[in-house]
């Protein structure tokens, strides 16, 4: 039972549109009730607290850290395109959203992750193994029979309490088996939490393979314009949803509700972006491998990239982010970025805009990511002009 009334109010089922297609959803879902004279869109509600007297009821708006109205028509669409019945819960960032999840991992537990995962949640996992002894085990993602190693434990080393999964990686873009991930982690009592950031829920949906928690930073495709920061967690369990939603309102990592009408508007147009960076990305993956100015290229699309099977079989697109690292190492990496021009020199992902960056530039990324390698990630923009950008930056270093 959530320990804060007025939380969450789940999605109207009756009120959903009769949509099947998750192109569908994401210009349908969070739409106010068709009534006569009724906005298509819903209103941004700017308030802090709300009128309450008595015993508050369960779906009764009291504090806008517990919940405002303004977050439901977004929660409602995320959790309709994830597929689970409970809504989203959005977070004032990605970080906020993962923090959320490891909170699941009890003092003293296990949390079992990839080596080449977001290098900030690396680090608060490393956080949590100062503060809280948790042990924290770094795995390569695509083993499959390594990770469940790790997370059924043995000897003095007790089964992991929570596997955590990117898929694809950032930003070596391995693949995981999730089905199997997800089986042999919940053999082994383990809960499974997947970062979903890099497919989106049109590419990738976990809980249909069998994930407890999934997480995204919002900031990225589902908002998709670069101009806000947030993030979501959801659940389909009721009790792990409770557990998030008091994690959220207790740590205060909640988002203004501006930003995230802002998020349901840029999520409108999410299969269209979606559709049109995953084509580029394939078209200049493509092109890359063949480019003399470069040494390796990474992108699912490819048939000889190791996760193409796994890609194939499990996702419905291969997702718009490259890994590349050209001829010359570092050096030749750092000219690239420098000598871009429609490219945008920039971290983070996920917006209209393309943009690239050597990973490695951080003190804090993971040691076994090379150190030339550029993440790339494709926007919407014509494909021949962000080619000959990039392939005169390639030749010119």
């Amino acid at each position: 039972m959530d320990a804060y009334p007025g939380a969450v109010i789940p999605p109207d089922a009756s009120a959903r549109p009769p949509a099947t297609s998750p192109r569908t959803l994401v210009v349908a879902a969070g739409r106010p009730p068709r009534t006569q004279g009724a906005p298509v869109n819903p209103p941004v509600v700017l308030s802090s607290t709300y009128v309450s007297q008595g015993v508050p009821g369960p779906d009764e708006l009291l504090y806008a850290r517990i919940g405002t109205e303004t977050w439901h028509p977004f929660e409602q669409a995320l959790a309709e395109l994830e597929g689970t019945p409970l809504p989203a819960l959005v977070t004032g960032s990605g970080m906020a959203a993962i923090a959320a999840a490891f909170s699941l991992v009890p003092p003293g537990g296990r949390l079992v992750l990839p080596r080449h995962c977001y290098q900030v949640t690396i680090g608060h996992a490393h956080d949590l193994a100062q503060r809280s002894g948790v042990t924290v085990d770094l795995v390569d993602i695509d083993d499959t029979a390594a990770v469940l190693a790790a997370v059924a434990g043995g000897g003095e080393r007790r089964p992991a309490d929570l596997l955590w999964v990117e898929s694809p990686t950032n930003p070596m873009l391995e693949v995981a088996d999730l089905p199997a991930l997800a089986a042999g982690a919940h053999a082994a009592g383990a809960l499974v939490g997947v970062d979903n950031t890099f497919a989106t829920p049109l590419v990738q949906r976990p809980f249909e393979h069998g994930a407890d928690v999934v997480v995204h930073s919002v900031t990225k495709y589902l908002a998709g314009h670069s101009d806000v920061v947030l993030g979501a967690a959801l659940a389909t369990d009721p009790a792990l949803h409770a557990r998030l939603h008091d994690y959220r309102t207790v740590h205060g990592a909640v988002a203004g509700p501006f930003e995230v009408w802002l998020a349901l508007r840029g999520l409108r147009t999410l299969a269209l972006r979606v559709e049109r960076a995953q084509a580029n990305a394939a078209e200049l993956a493509r092109r890359l491998a063949d480019h003399p100015g470069v040494a390796v290229v990474r992108h699912p699309s490819l048939p000889d990239d190791p996760g193409h099977e796994r890609a194939a079989r499990l996702m419905a697109g291969f997702g718009s982010i490259l890994g590349v690292r050209p001829v010359g190492g570092r050096a030749a990496a750092d000219a690239v970025v420098a000598a871009v021009r429609l490219w945008v020199p920039a971290t983070s992902l996920g917006g209209v805009e393309s943009s690239l960056e050597r990973r490695r530039r951080f003190a804090t990324e993971s040691p076994t990511v090379p150190d030339d390698l550029l993440r790339l990630s494709v926007g919407i923009e014509d494909v021949e002009d962000l080619w000959r950008d990039l392939d005169a930056a390639l030749r010119a270093v």
